[in-house]
């Protein structure tokens, strides 16, 4: 079984587990599947809007699918949410990713 697959079969008992759901994330994004990582990001992010490296994984993600445009969008919330949390290693690396993508 990949570890996609238990993933998913522990999110099936415990479907909104942040942490559950960001690995889920960042291990579809290791198989190289762009699209859905992106989404389960936005799931990650609708489940706890303050977590910041959702935002900075997903820009990643957006970057590196050409989406320059859509990254700025993503930093741009990020750091807000980073700067609200008093979070200022997510912000820095954050702001530093944006300045690389203008």
């Amino acid at each position: 079984m990949s570890r996609i697959d238990q993933i998913g079969k522990m999110l099936a008992c415990e479907p909104n587990d942040l942490l559950l759901n960001y690995a889920l994330a960042m291990e579809l994004l290791s198989a190289g599947r762009c699209e859905e990582a992106l989404a389960q990001f936005d799931k990650v992010i609708a489940l706890h809007p303050a977590y910041s490296a959702a935002y900075l994984q997903k820009a990643k993600a957006l970057i590196d699918l050409g989406r320059r445009d859509d990254a700025r969008t993503v930093l741009e919330g990020g750091i807000k949410v980073a700067e609200q949390r008093g979070d200022l290693h997510a912000k820095d690396k954050m702001q530093e990713l944006l300045r690389a993508v203008r």
